[in-house]
């Protein structure tokens, strides 16, 4: 599990690195990184959505897209699950607790964001599975590098809450290392682009709270990672 460690490690630092360059940066200048980084995420999940939506055919070239209705189905779903849920007020609950404890002002925003950014996505699958089945950490090593640079940006606007995303990428990251012999037969390119598809939908959703100022539930939305899963296993068999 050495991969998720260095990746726990990165997250950790670049962390406290972000909140120490945080103190020089001025509220203006915060307010307007915090929109060019919601443009910047949402450039990068739309095209994360395009390459599991869409691919070419290798006879006519023409560009083929699948998936949409099930994306549809997934959104909705899971947004309703979490309103019942209501997992985005349970998380602030406990975002507040740690904001009178510690007096980190703001940290449901940045443990959010950070929490289903740095999971998602092809790599936080395959390379906790190459880990656990090869001993080769060598994608957990290149994410790492990522989430290192991530981390800086995100906490140097979003604070203290950035750091404490490193729990939720130790249980989810760790936990495929661990069980990543049982797992692996299932674990399809197929299966990878509808969860990706999904990820990176919720993913958009904090772009556009950031550059928008909108104000979508996200944490609402997980529920709907579950929906391509369990559409996959019954359509698949």
């Amino acid at each position: 599990m050495i991969g998720t460690m260095v990746n726990v490690g990165a997250i950790a630092a670049g962390s406290l690195i972000g909140v120490a360059l945080k103190k020089g940066i001025s509220e203006e200048m915060s307010s307007s990184v915090v929109k060019v980084q919601g443009v910047v995420i949402a450039v990068i999940s739309i095209n994360g959505m395009i390459g599991a939506m869409f691919m070419v055919d290798p006879v006519s070239g023409a560009l083929n897209s699948s998936g949409g209705l099930l994306l549809l189905v997934a959104m909705v779903l899971g947004c309703a699950a979490g309103e019942l849920l209501k997992i985005e007020d349970r998380v602030n609950i406990f975002a507040k607790k740690i904001e009178n404890r510690f007096g980190a002002d703001g940290f449901a925003k940045g443990f959010v964001a950070a929490s289903l950014i740095f999971p998602i996505g092809a790599l936080a699958v395959i390379g906790p599975l190459q880990d656990g089945l090869l001993g080769d950490a060598s994608l957990l090593y290149i994410k790492s590098m990522l989430d290192f640079v991530i981390s800086i940006v995100l906490a140097s606007t979003l604070g203290i809450g950035v750091l404490f995303s490193f729990i939720p990428v130790l249980i989810l990251q760790g936990g495929i290392t661990l069980l990543a012999e049982a797992i692996y037969p299932f674990v399809t390119d197929h299966l990878l682009d509808l969860f990706s598809m999904t990820g990176y939908a919720i993913v958009l959703c904090i772009g556009i709270n950031f550059f928008a100022g909108a104000k979508i539930k996200v944490a609402n939305l997980l529920p709907a990672l579950l929906v391509p899963i369990i559409y996959y296993f019954i359509t698949v068999g």
